[in-house]
């Protein structure tokens, strides 16, 4: 991934902190079929190594955990708000005329070795951890245990482990960065009033104190 320096995520936490809002990732593999590319939802745990760690699951008939070798490397693409940025929207746009129409994002590439585990001892402790996460906001969290023991059983088995060890972070904040502080002020704000509050305020947030 290209990365101007002005749009680098240098702290992992940063990284870390948008993978576990946006758990939602892109598993790119290779094959000698080619690549292959699923959208996944992982669980981060970032003090397991050096750069963390993804676990997720798969259903056992999707090939990826097959065409996978342990060891591989992978990528795993994880994106959070994304805007389109108009020129207008520059206040020096009015002046010079000299401003084009962009796009604004927040990216993570996470790169790293991944290992299959086709263990339903590995898979059931993985789903019931997600399964807490992700139900702990409602009012009455589902658990595991609320489904019919066989029912649950056959569900654990339909499915496959993964896990990637990361070996590195790529973090990429595109917040106009490059502009003069007018125009992010303001494209920010513009934002703001179209009902982008996570994006335009990153934006603001990026602006230097007064």
């Amino acid at each position: 991934m290209y990365v101007p320096p002005h749009f680098e995520v240098s702290d992992p936490a940063v990284s870390h902190d948008l993978i576990a809002h946006h758990p939602l990732g892109v598993l790119i593999t290779q094959s000698e079929y080619g690549l292959n590319a699923n959208h996944i939802p992982f669980d981060l745990e970032a003090s397991a190594s050096t750069h963390g760690i993804l676990r997720a699951h798969v259903a056992r008939n999707n090939p990826v955990w097959q065409l996978s070798t342990n060891g591989d490397e992978v990528l795993v693409v994880f994106q959070a708000d994304d805007a389109y940025i108009s020129p207008n929207w520059y206040p020096s746009k009015h002046e010079t005329h000299q401003q084009v129409p962009t796009w604004n994002y927040r990216v993570v590439h996470a790169y790293g070795k991944i290992t299959i585990y086709d263990d339903e001892k590995y898979v059931r402790a993985l789903v019931g951890r997600l399964t807490k996460k992700h139900e702990e906001s409602q009012p009455k969290p589902w658990k595991m245990s609320d489904a019919p023991r066989d029912y649950m059983e056959m569900m654990v088995k339909s499915i496959v482990g993964i896990e990637i060890e990361i070996t590195r972070l790529i973090g990429k904040f595109k917040l106009s960065q490059n502009r003069e502080n007018r125009d992010r002020l303001n494209a920010g704000q513009m934002l703001v009033e179209q009902g982008n509050e996570v994006l335009g305020k990153a934006m603001l947030d990026v602006l230097p104190p007064k």
